[in-house]
């Protein structure tokens, strides 16, 4: 007897997986299939064929509302044949947050196995795909014959609640004077430097140093360090500002010598996530004078950078061109430089970029003295159509193209962060460094969905250890504000809540802080979620410890990271759909002692000495706060 026959016998309907929205699939590559894998062909599963389901990808994430009408969900899951036994991933579903299956790491050839889940009264269905710790290379991941059993309420799409409170962020605190990101910064003896100290409070502040490397100068008017150190070594200065709000100071620690640029993740802002190949120089002038006005500059972020899209082909002697859009980098880097700020560019190791534009294939030198001479101080360096020139690399073959680059941006006369951007590929964080590198991408480029958001963020407890300064890891840059890929663009699909939560995980991971939005449509929210000098700290602390999940229980998570100071920054994550309250021990934030003094850095307050955190963390939420 068929199923549809036995259910209707028990008055109950089927509902198909491939009959929801599949907008609603979130995944780190591709876009989900209804009846096909995520590469379009026939679902396959050792050796048999499925006439249902869904094709998708690690990591994945699809929420369904279930309206306390369903009865069972029934699957068969596993890594499609067409990866040829490649591929590892790990399914696991949740019921009103509470995990109800959990595959274990399925590989290529590991035989499909039965998902079988008592649906009855409940709310929320969840349906993930993990990549198995090792990357999401293969990982095609099948839901095949999929269903939901249920009464007459037809499942389906979620969305996460908008009834919730807002968050609750402390105000921009235009008042107090105050000192701002990063403590530490690196330099190469003999190459240019440039500091802009950034300081916030009622104006008019000034600002004075202690003795600088011989080299360096302070311009106090536009309070810009600048110079060249000559000698190497760790020089530690002392800076202060006093206004009408009062007086700070601080230690600026200055290191000199080869291989010491990123003391601390690179803050800025990329073209990429709002405006896409669609980028000029226009836009760009226009968000390094936001950078100023908004008061971004005076909260250390520094680099404004251009992603790809500036390209044109070459001259006649190899020289890298510019395209009608961007007449002069040059003069950009001028300009921008005239505010205290720095530049970055875009290119690929391949004949193209991403984009199609001209890469730096057999060009690398020639490309670095272009840099070099423009003014430029950061480079994103995009694997794209490498992939063409080296099939399947092995470890080595990863490494070339990016030794290559970081060799001729040495020989040039000018600082360059450098960031390699190869999706993680071989595990790149755990050797990204001794290739030269700054920073690297860990994954696939990130999008404002939750599933796309949470998925690189939480995935990164693994990744942490590598982190450090003059190296991080970058989980991708922010999806906040008024983003799209160019030209259109429009508001982040991302609840206030897991806006939140984005730069809470994002701030604990030591990760670059590299903004994605269209800067003059900045409302007070992102502006306040952006400029938080508590979280800012935390994600510039010098000593450069990034987060790793320290506790779990369902949807919540814990995480720690120690600070330089000897206190720790901690966060209560909740990624399940429901808000949830409990009181927590302080055992569970890896914690010793049976109390602690603690400051919530979302609202900038002080909450006194602690024997336990009584909490409420909404759906979606995030809370952070330092623990001494």
């Amino acid at each position: 007897m068929f199923l549809p026959t036995i259910l209707a016998m028990q008055g109950l309907n089927e509902f198909h997986l491939g009959d929801l929205d599949l907008k609603s699939f979130s995944q780190d590559w591709g876009t989900a299939q209804k009846n096909r894998s995520v590469d379009s062909h026939p679902l396959r599963l050792g050796g048999k064929t499925y006439e249902t389901g869904v094709g998708t990808h690690a990591m994945s994430e699809c929420t369904i509302q279930l309206q306390k009408d369903a009865t069972r969900f029934h699957a068969v899951v596993g890594v499609d044949d067409e990866t040829e036994g490649l591929g590892s991933v790990r399914f696991i579903v949740f019921v009103d947050d509470k995990k109800v299956f959990d595959s274990g790491t399925m590989r290529g050839k590991t035989p499909p196995k039965t998902v079988d889940v008592d649906l009855k009264g409940a709310k929320i269905l969840s349906l993930e795909v993990e990549d198995a710790g090792d990357g999401i290379d293969h990982d095609h991941a099948d839901w095949a014959d999929a269903s939901i059993s249920y009464h007459s309420k037809k499942p389906m799409a979620y969305v996460v609640s908008s009834n919730q409170p807002d968050p609750i962020l402390a105000p921009i605190d235009k008042v107090h004077t105050s000192l701002n990101g990063a403590r530490a910064i690196g330099t190469t003896p003999g190459k240019e430097f440039v500091f802009r100290v950034p300081v916030t409070g009622k104006m008019p502040i000034k600002v004075t140093t202690g003795k600088l490397p011989d080299g360096l100068v302070f311009d106090s008017t536009r309070r810009i360090i600048t110079g060249r150190v000559k000698t190497a070594g760790v020089y530690k200065v002392r800076i202060d500002a006093s206004g009408p709000g009062g007086k700070d100071s601080e230690t600026l620690k200055i290191v000199a010598g080869k291989d010491k640029l990123a003391q601390t993740p690179p803050m800025g802002w990329n073209s990429w996530n709002v405006w896409g190949l669609s980028v000029d120089t226009d836009k760009v002038r226009a968000a390094a004078d936001a950078f100023v006005k908004l008061g971004l500059a005076d909260n250390g972020y520094t680099f404004v950078n251009v992603d790809d899209g500036w390209e044109k082909g070459r001259a006649d002697n190899g020289e890298i061109t510019t395209n009608e859009r961007f007449q002069s980098i040059k003069s950009l880097c001028d300009y921008v430089h005239s505010l205290g700020l720095k530049v970055g560019i875009y290119s690929s190791p391949g004949p193209k970029t991403c984009g199609g534009y001209e890469g730096s294939y057999r060009h690398e030198e020639e490309d670095a003295e272009s840099y070099a001479k423009w003014g430029i101080d950061y480079l994103k360096y995009d694997w794209c159509s490498y992939g063409g020139i080296v099939r399947n690399p092995d470890l080595d073959g990863l490494k070339l193209p990016y030794i290559k680059m970081k060799n001729a941006l040495e020989a040039s006369d000018r600082d360059i962060v450098f960031s390699l951007c190869q999706y993680g590929m071989g595990d790149v964080f755990k050797w990204g460094r001794s290739v030269g590198g700054n920073l690297w991408r860990t994954t696939g480029d990130i999008n404002d969905s939750w599933g796309s958001m949470s998925g690189i963020g939480f995935d990164h407890s693994r990744r942490s250890p590598f982190a450090g300064p003059g190296g991080w890891n970058d989980p991708d840059m922010l999806v906040v504000g008024w983003l799209g890929w160019g030209p259109n663009i429009r508001p982040t699909k991302l609840t206030k809540h897991e806006q939140v939560t984005h730069i809470t995980m994002w701030s604990m991971l030591a990760a670059p802080l590299l903004l994605g939005c269209d800067l003059t449509r900045i409302d007070d929210f992102t502006l306040r979620l952006i400029t938080n000098p508590d979280v800012i700290d935390v994600d510039q602390d010098t000593m450069g410890k990034a987060a790793v999940r320290v506790w779990q229980e369902g949807k919540v998570e814990i995480w720690k990271r120690p600070l330089d100071d000897g206190s720790s920054a901690v966060a209560v994550f909740n990624r399940g759909h429901m808000p949830v309250s409990r009181e927590f021990a302080w055992k569970q934030f890896d914690l010793k002692g049976s109390s602690h003094s603690v400051r919530d850095l979302w609202q900038r307050k002080d909450l006194g000495r602690k024997s336990s955190l009584k909490l409420t963390v909404p759906a979606h939420g995030a809370l952070m706060f330092k623990v001494k």
